[in-house]
């Protein structure tokens, strides 16, 4: 597995996650975003380095002794979630993802957004967001979550939304929309953001372990 972290966080901020997949057998490669942590770079905070990123982690756990191929995941919190979702499609050595706390990376990634003047002028806001971002750091605009979700079938992905963000959960459901069959979603009740095992630590544990069992099998992925 490879876990990634949220933006301004370290890999530290996914220790919680590892110590779980660990219990159950799986290894973690927990990795610092570009710029972040010990990763030298420069941080975008919109992740759009995530791709290239997230293939190069995968390329070194390729190499490791006792990885099967077709036997790695990647985990992901808020922007980590997002890079992965959106890494998916162009990289099918990435055989299932988890992504908890994803909202998008780019305009095309809003469609989840209500169409009401408050909606318009989220996105108008956003737009001016994102192409300066583009512009001031050189990054490569990413996959659209939607279409990196279809160019991704049918390896599955589970999406997990927490209750209590504004936003999270009607944006599951609008990328689940992209392929109801191979997205599965999980709302946890209560929940803030990025905060499903803290919220609900066993749930999250049996959704999670579930979900790799499944997509995973016959054999889990053994490294550490």
């Amino acid at each position: 597995m490879v876990l990634l972290p949220g933006a301004g966080e370290t890999r530290t901020a996914v220790l919680g996650q590892a110590a779980v997949l660990a219990r159950h057998g799986y290894g973690a490669l927990l990795v610092d975003t570009r710029g972040h942590g010990r990763s030298a770079g420069h941080a975008m905070d919109f992740g759009w380095w995530g791709d290239r990123d997230l293939a190069a982690a995968v390329s070194f756990l390729a190499r490791q002794p006792g990885i099967q191929a077709g036997k790695i995941a990647v985990l992901g919190e808020s922007m980590g979630g997002e890079q992965a979702l959106a890494a998916a499609g162009s990289d099918p050595r990435i055989r299932a993802v988890v992504a908890e706390g994803a909202e998008g990376q780019q305009l095309a990634d809003r469609g989840w957004r209500p169409h009401d003047i408050t909606g318009i002028i989220d996105r108008g806001m956003e737009w001016v967001q994102y192409t300066a971002a583009g512009l001031l750091s050189g990054a490569p605009r990413p996959m659209s979550i939607p279409d990196s979700i279809r160019a991704a079938a049918p390896r599955p992905m589970l999406i997990i939304a927490g209750g209590a963000s504004a936003g999270e959960p009607a944006a599951a459901r609008w990328f689940q929309g992209a392929s109801p069959a191979t997205v599965q979603v999980w709302i946890v009740p209560d929940a803030g953001h990025t905060q499903g095992l803290a919220t609900a630590p066993r749930a999250w544990e049996a959704h999670v372990i579930a979900f790799l069992n499944a997509a995973l099998k016959p054999h889990v992925l053994l490294w550490a």
